[in-house]
């Protein structure tokens, strides 16, 4: 599989000489939460852009057709209001000129995703519960939430076979159904029976209360499903005040440091998540299509410290594999990289190879689906404890997802007729 330019940035240091640079900028366009709750799944994602695209740019811009194209990130806030999310897509794309719109998805997404579509505009999501037969130019390259979190379940039953009674909360939105009913399928895979489930509207919730409840059923393990990151430290404060001593699992871990902190290296010695620091010893010298992450991780942090997270870097991989298209396609029209990015199948992405899947969950093969890490706090660091494969286990209990999918309403076909329960 092809390597981007970036990769091969990183290499040589330099463009080819016959190149010509071109005078205007491929504007990307970048819609997501800045404000409000949601902004910390948007902020550090649009700053890992802003990192690709210096990186870019600082070595001449993208290769195309004898070009060198510099790109520039044009961002708008999807936290303000539906009306306004409208409006802020329809700039990126009508004045801005936007190549490629990245977008968090989900509830954010959902007003200006029929005006995107009917335009055939280029649109990544990193939730790809967005996807559907109505949605041809949607694409979720990147992350596959919450898919991979069966890993985390899969993970835990294999390494602690003594725990297996689980209690469970999600927000009650776009972002946390479909994580509910892909933890209900991991642990019903693993014979690990729910004791209590709770679900919680996104602007109403009291951590402690929550956490006292699923305590009540006597689980041994937690599950925070896909809460927002304020919300995952306010459960596992309260699950440690509330003298809680077993796995919590949780599909994101952001600012983990601050959790050993205020709780302890011991308590978090058992919290498994599902996004690795870039600096993991197991990410170096391997072959995945992210390169370099460690030097990644590194500028990051020093230009933006404090601010790592899930998303950090998974725009920026997007951006990559958007990169790699356009080089062999030679152009930056945007159903001409679509084409580019399907062509075969499959293509590699962060963690290793992968191919295009969904139709059974989403009714179109637009999730790029391969491997993904389990991560686990170990004496207060993050470290993959190991990869495992969502398209295996997808192999072997697919029809179980499909099955709890459907109870809450999220199958792409229950989506067309109404809104998710």
């Amino acid at each position: 599989m092809r390597t981007s330019l970036a990769q091969r940035l990183s290499v040589s240091g330099s463009l080819p000489r016959a190149m010509r640079k071109a005078p205007d900028a491929v504007p990307i366009g970048f819609l997501a939460p800045l404000t409000g709750p949601s902004a910390p799944w948007g902020r550090p994602g649009l700053e890992g852009c802003q990192l690709w695209a210096d990186w870019v740019n600082e070595h001449g811009g993208l290769a195309v057709g004898g070009l060198r194209l510099p790109v520039h990130i044009v961002a708008r806030d999807a936290a303000l209001s539906d009306a306004e999310t409208v409006i802020a897509a329809r700039e990126l794309v009508e004045q801005a000129g936007a190549r490629l719109v990245l977008a968090l998805g989900g509830d954010s997404l959902a007003p200006a995703l029929p005006w995107l579509m009917a335009r055939r505009v280029l649109t990544t999501t990193l939730l790809p519960f967005d996807l559907s037969p109505h949605t041809p130019s949607l694409i979720a390259p990147a992350e596959v939430h919450p898919l991979f979190s069966v890993t985390g379940a899969e993970w835990l039953a294999a390494n602690r076979p003594g725990f297996r009674r689980v209690a469970l909360c999600s927000q009650d939105d776009m972002m946390g159904l479909p994580s509910l009913a892909t933890y209900r399928a991991a642990f019903a895979a693993e014979g690990m029976p729910v004791v209590r489930e709770i679900r919680y509207s996104p602007e109403r919730r009291d951590a402690a209360a929550m956490v006292q409840a699923m305590l009540a059923a006597d689980p041994q393990v937690l599950c925070w499903c896909s809460s927002e990151p304020h919300m995952v430290h306010a459960l596992t404060e309260a699950a440690f005040e509330a003298g809680f001593r077993g796995p919590i699992l949780s599909c994101t871990g952001d600012n983990y440091r601050r959790l050993v902190g205020v709780t302890s290296t011991a308590f978090m010695q058992d919290f498994i998540f599902q996004f690795p620091d870039f600096d993991d010893p197991l990410l170096n010298g391997t072959a995945f299509f992210f390169r370099q992450p460690q030097a990644f991780h590194a500028d990051y942090r020093q230009r933006f410290p404090g601010h790592w997270s899930a998303v950090s870097w998974e725009y920026a991989s997007i951006l990559d594999l958007w990169q790699s298209a356009v080089e062999i396609c030679g152009r930056t029209e945007p159903m001409a990289v679509l084409d580019a990015m399907k062509r075969g199948g499959q293509m590699m992405q962060a963690f290793g190879p992968a191919r295009w899947y969904g139709d059974a969950l989403f009714g179109i093969d637009n999730a790029l689906i391969g491997s993904w890490p389990v991560v686990r706090v170990e004496h207060g660091t993050a470290r993959i404890q190991e990869f495992r494969s969502v398209l295996d286990w997808l192999g072997r209990h697919e029809a179980l997802l499909l099955r709890e999918m459907a109870k809450l309403g999220l199958l792409w076909q229950q989506r067309a007729l109404s809104p998710p329960a």
